[in-house]
């Protein structure tokens, strides 16, 4: 689990910040809004980020954003490499796969800009548009 202090930046893509309609899959239907944040595989391992196949740690963090648009709403590490695998291959909204997509409108995100994940503690999270 990441330590107080932790951080790391992410570059958004396409697929990150349009994750509901730009699909290589149409397993489900396509929604606009959706978004998360990308977890680098060395990032992953470093701070020890996982994902349910973790029985030791929770997968669900608290995130905020620092311009308080997000405040204390539970974002959920999920995804993996390969199947089983128990690093994290990214960050979004817990029941809520439009909480970062709306942030991300807020904030007029586009490709490219750059996302500091900063721990305030190892389940607090900050987020802040670079």
């Amino acid at each position: 689990m990441a330590k107080s202090g932790d951080k790391f930046i992410t570059t958004l893509k396409l697929s990150h910040a349009r994750w509901g309609t730009h699909r290589h899959t149409n397993t489900r239907t396509k929604r606009s809004k959706e978004g998360y944040l990308q977890i680098p595989a060395p990032i992953a391992r470093a701070l020890n980020l996982t994902n349910s196949n973790a029985i030791y740690q929770s997968p669900i963090y608290n995130v905020s954003t620092a311009d308080g648009f997000i405040k204390n709403k539970p974002l959920l590490a999920s995804g993996s490499s390969k199947k089983g695998y128990k690093f994290a291959k990214q960050f979004h909204g817990k029941g809520n796969l439009k909480l970062l997509g709306l942030w991300y409108a807020h904030i007029n995100a586009d490709i490219g800009d750059q996302i500091e994940i900063k721990f305030l503690t190892p389940t607090d999270i900050l987020l802040t548009k670079i």
